[in-house]
Order: structure tokens, then sequence, then C-alpha cells
């Protein structure tokens, strides 16, 4: 017997629409002398409305007669694009050669222990966890739970570094990449409560839940949220930046993979736009197109004195997920005869710097799986001893960041690494850090050095 049957027939006021996936009649109100609500409409028998598909959405339906109206304010409408939006300004060059599926092989040989020779450079990874006041009374909270404990060790150890560069203080504009709820915003803003010219902007490029903007709203810190995905942001027109035009402080946790790359490119390369002699009649809103005669375009022209990146703070992850496309580091990659495809096994082999035994799982996930030769060699580095196929994943790790330095280098910038909490909080636990070389006194140890190829180190074909 059908389950439709063995239920109890619509309660009046609802949907007589039953819904097949879920056993149970539709619950929506329905409006007076219906049967139906809108969204089942077209169940309805006698005159009225043909209920379509929406030609925007095939998820859901709109009265024919109305579908001009609902056109206009469909929420899968093409919006007009915010003045900051520049298609793929910080994605990089997209004519690069495409990855082979032979490269792990070659790498790889006779055994995962020879990756170790395609790693030549002097980048240093610091031992230096942090913590800040302003989180102590949260950290001794006993109702957090342990990931919510997990989570605060590493903002508190992520605002310790932004404090020891000198950066957490008023008079900046902290740009949160990846901000997901801004958590690491809100930190920010608590630890410089009362500081002066405060200013937090939040980028994500999805819609999210439970955001803690709100709490900031009307505080002293001008917050607000740009929904954009970074390969797509110019920093130079966002115009909160335009303002007051307060020095930038980039700052991420678990920036995932890419996302590392475009926003050390949105932060570094120089923007479309500078600023204009007069500056506009009033602060544009973020969804308003860019009107031409207040700002000045020119891609050679570079950043403002108003718009001087003060340094960054980004906790790393996900390196299996970097492009070379968007990698920031072909420069060091190429000068040490290393191209996209080895690129493309090394981001696939940082996996194993997490992954532990799970490597088949892992591998069963990733690009170019298809070659019998291939998968031949991903069993025989299964066999190998575990954690010396872990400490290959951290060299992987290691040198696809110490490409990150040498970008900044030439931007001139002085970065370092540092393992900011320890593993058993979160084993994706490298910080990148960066601040203009003038303001420092002595290189940093985990700059990369120019490349010199020793001697017993073989030829990368």
């Amino acid at each position: 017997t059908s389950t439709m049957f063995n239920m109890a027939a619509p309660v009046p006021v609802r949907c007589a629409f039953f819904v097949e996936r879920k056993k149970r009649f539709c619950k929506m109100i329905v409006g007076k002398g219906k049967r139906f609500c809108g969204e089942h409409a077209a169940m309805e028998e006698g005159p009225g409305s043909r209920r379509i598909i929406c030609p925007l959405d095939p998820k859901h339906t709109v009265s024919e007669d109305k579908l001009e109206k609902h056109l206009k304010k469909c929420n899968s409408r093409e919006k007009p694009k915010p003045v900051y939006y520049v298609e793929d300004r910080n994605a990089g060059s997209g004519d690069e050669a495409q990855t082979t599926e032979v490269t792990l092989n070659v790498i790889l040989s006779s055994s995962g222990s020879n990756i170790k020779k395609y790693i030549y450079f002097a980048c240093e990874l610091e031992e230096k966890v942090l913590s800040h006041a302003a989180l102590q009374e949260e950290l001794d909270n006993p109702k957090n739970g342990e990931s919510a404990y997990k989570h605060l060790r590493q903002q508190a150890s992520i605002l310790g570094h932004i404090a020891a560069l000198g950066l957490l203080r008023g008079g900046h504009c902290f740009v949160e990449f990846g901000a997901g709820r801004g958590k690491l915003s809100h930190w920010i803003h608590e630890a410089l409560r009362g500081q002066p010219e405060l200013q937090v902007l939040l980028v994500e490029r999805s819609s999210t839940r439970f955001k803690v903007d709100g709490k900031h709203a009307d505080g002293e810190a001008e917050f607000e949220r740009l929904q954009v995905d970074i390969q797509h942001l110019d920093l130079g027109k966002v115009p909160l930046l335009r303002e007051k035009g307060l020095p930038v402080v980039g700052v991420g946790k678990h920036l995932c993979g890419a996302a590392t790359d475009l926003a050390l490119r949105c932060l570094m390369e120089k923007p479309s736009c500078s600023e204009s002699k007069e500056p506009p009649a009033k602060r544009l809103k973020s969804t308003e197109p860019c009107p031409e005669p207040a700002w000045s375009c020119s891609p050679a022209e570079p950043w403002g004195s108003a718009l001087a990146v003060a340094g960054l703070t980004v906790a790393l992850c996900c390196h299996h997920r970097c492009q070379w496309r968007h990698y920031v580091g072909k420069d060091f990659f190429t000068q040490r005869g290393l191209g996209a495809d080895h690129f493309s096994a090394f981001c696939r082999m940082s996996s194993w710097a997490t992954c532990g035994l799970r490597l088949t799982n892992c591998n069963a996930s990733a690009p170019n799986q298809t070659n019998q030769d291939e998968e031949h060699q991903d069993q025989k580095v299964q066999e190998e001893d575990p954690s010396e196929r872990e400490h290959v994943g951290q060299l992987c790790k290691l040198l696809i960041d110490c490409g990150r330095l040498h970008y900044l280098h030439q931007k001139g910038f002085t970065g370092h690494l540092s393992r900011y909490v320890s593993s058993e909080v979160t084993l994706e636990n490298v910080l990148l850090t960066a601040v203009p070389t003038t303001q420092t006194s002595k290189p940093a140890k985990s700059q990369p050095t120019e490349p010199t190829t020793p001697k017993d180190t073989p030829q990368v074909h």
C-alpha cells in the first residue's frame, strides 16, 4: 500500500500537494479558497494563471501573467557588478602550459624520499606560538567546547603575530580575506576598542549565515562586507578604502589553496584605478556602477600614497588546491627548473602532510588518476614509512610557500613562515607574515635566497 494512502488528509489551511520524496504533504499555507500553495499552484484545477518554470532558475515556478514583474526581482537575476569588481584581476596568466600525467612517476622514480632532491632552498619555519589578552577571557571560559577552543587559540596567536609586527593599532584598514562569519575581524575589533580611525573590510565570495558583523553595526569601527570572489576584487576601487586612505593590513585564517595567491595579488599588484585629484562628492554604495569622471584608470599606475599596504598575516592551508595559473611563485619554480607539471605533482603530494594513512582515499579525489603507471606508483608510495611520507608532504608545502615568500621579496616585502600553533590544535599550522622591507632592520630567516643548484641535484625533465 502506498505511503500516501496511509497518511492522514492534509490540514485544511495547508497545501494539498503530496511530496513523494519526503512522504508527507507540503506544509506551506494556502490562500483563501485554494488547495495548493503558490509553488504547487499548477496542480490547481479551474480558471487562473498557469504556473511555469522560471527561465532564470528552474528550481522554482512563477505565474505566467506575472513573469515580467518576477524577472525584475528574481533572486537569480544577473545583478549589476559593484565598483570594485574587475574580471580576473588577480587570476594571473591564463596561457600557461598544461600539466602532464607522468610527472609524479618522474619525481618519485625509486622512492618518495627522492622528492627532497628537488627542494633546494634556504627557507625555514620558525616556532612562534603567541597569544593576545583580548581573547584570554574566552580562552578561560569553561563553556567553550573543544572545537571553539581550537579556533580561539588560532585567532589569539594570529592577533599576537599582528601585534608583534606593530600592526595591531588604529589608523589601519584590516582586510580579512575569506572572512566567513568574520570572527577574526571581530577579535581584531575587540583588541582595538577605543582606537581612532579603524576600518574593517570583510571579503567573502559566498553568502554566510550567523555573521558577527551585526555586533559592530553601531561601533566605533567601520565594518563593511564585500560579497565577491578575491579573483575579481580591485581594492583600489573600494569606496571604504578610498574615503580615508588608511594603510591596509591583509589578514586571513586558513585561506584555502589558491585563495592565498589571489589575496597576495590583490594586495601587491598595481590596481587599475588611481585616486583622482578631486574626491567623489559622496560615498558610493558598493553596488553602484563606477562613475567614469570620478576615477582615472590606468593599469600602469601604482598604489597611491593613501592606499599603502602596511603588512599581512595569513594562515595557510590546503596546498593541494593550489593552481599554477594563480600561483604567485612561478619565477621561484622556473628558476629552479620546475614548471607547471611539477607544481601539480607537488600540490598533490602536499596532502600527505595531513592525510597520513588515508593516502589512498585522498588520492581518489585528486585529478589525473586514470594512468595505470601512476596508480602503481601511488601504491608503491603507500607501502613506504607513513612518517617519511608525511615529511615529504610537509616539504612540498614548504616549497610552495617559499615561492610565495620569493614573490613578496620581489614586491619589496620581507616575509616569515611560522608555526603559529601546535599540530595538536591543527595540522595546518603555518602562518605567513610580511611587512615592507624598509620597516625591517635585518633580513628574515625564512626569506628564500637566489637559486643555486647543488651538484648532486638531478636535472628535471
